[in-house]
């Protein structure tokens, strides 16, 4: 500017310009914190990005820890640098201590009229990361639907259904309702197939099948061992039950190998799988007999047919 022709106290108003204090009610700050202050998010948000990136990628890769751990500890380490910064920040802008409690009981006021379900999302997301009791990489069932987690964000926790459908949900949701969580700790389920064989059927020749093809399949596992049950007598049936373990990632498809399984084996064994079947006995009524034609009669009806 001075090059174009402005005057030397350009440069002391220019300062004076920047460091104007602004004051509303007991706040007082000036342009130029505001300007550093502006800078200074633009540093935490770059540090931000570059240390989840680091710790993700470098130091983190190597040690045996869940992945779900992992997230939690890079996540929690990103809120505290962002909640350092923004201290630091309301100090750049010249906000004090005592201002900073006039903030603080404004945002109470703003939680207590419309910013409640935000923060009560905020505060539940944390509880999920220090508790951990869904982490990345979970398997879960919410209201009959089955997912992975993907992300835990600070709103809503981000769910990839087996239908590769995107669900995203509140994390007080999370919190405050009924979540099954079927991978949390141990990633093993225990799977039920029934079978219905014949009366008359050899119950230990069935047993003994039913086990010999759940211990062949190397996707079930060996500890807890599968069982049969001999579950009930049923009404055109021998119920029984094959219970194993298998992997959550797998065990659908588990179910149904051993179903192919056991259809071929009992054909192989003569084994029967009934059907319901039901026999309808009629009863002749008087109304009925009444109707039934004289043979004078039916013989008049087939000379007219």
């Amino acid at each position: 500017p001075i090059a174009w022709g402005a005057q030397i106290s350009y440069i002391s108003e220019l300062f004076d310009a920047l460091n104007y204090q602004i004051s509303i009610g007991s706040i007082q700050f000036n342009s130029i914190g505001i300007v550093y202050a502006a800078a200074f998010l633009f540093i935490i948000h770059i540090l931000s990005v570059v240390l989840k990136s680091l710790m993700k990628n470098r130091l983190l890769t190597d040690i045996k820890m869940e992945t779900g751990l992992k997230d939690s500890i890079i996540r929690i380490t990103a809120y505290t640098i962002w909640g350092i910064g923004l201290i630091i920040v309301l100090r750049l802008i010249g906000i004090s201590a005592s201002s900073l409690t006039v903030v603080f009981g404004a945002v109470g006021i703003g939680i207590g009229f419309g910013l409640q379900n935000m923060f009560n999302n905020f505060f539940s997301g944390l509880i999920l990361l220090f508790e951990r009791p869904i982490q990345v990489g979970d398997v879960i069932e919410v209201e009959g639907v089955w997912g992975v987690v993907k992300e835990i964000n600070v709103r809503a926790t981000h769910v990839k259904t087996y239908d590769n459908a995107d669900m995203m949900i509140p994390n007080s949701e999370i919190i405050g309702q009924r979540v099954i969580n079927w991978s949390f700790r141990d990633p093993k389920v225990r799977r039920t197939v029934a079978i219905g064989v014949a009366y008359g059927s050899d119950v230990k020749l069935v047993s003994d099948t039913l086990l010999n093809i759940a211990t062949k399949d190397s996707r079930v596992a060996r500890r807890p061992h599968p069982d049969v049950l001999f579950a009930d007598f049923g009404d055109s049936a021998l119920i029984f039950k094959l219970r194993f373990w298998a992997h959550v990632d797998y065990f659908l498809k588990v179910e149904t190998d051993i179903r192919f399984e056991i259809e071929k084996e009992f054909r192989r064994l003569s084994i029967d799988i009934p059907f319901p079947q039901r026999d309808v006995h009629i009863r002749e009524t008087k109304a009925i007999e009444s109707l039934r034609l004289s043979p004078a009669a039916q013989s008049e009806a087939n000379n007219a047919l």
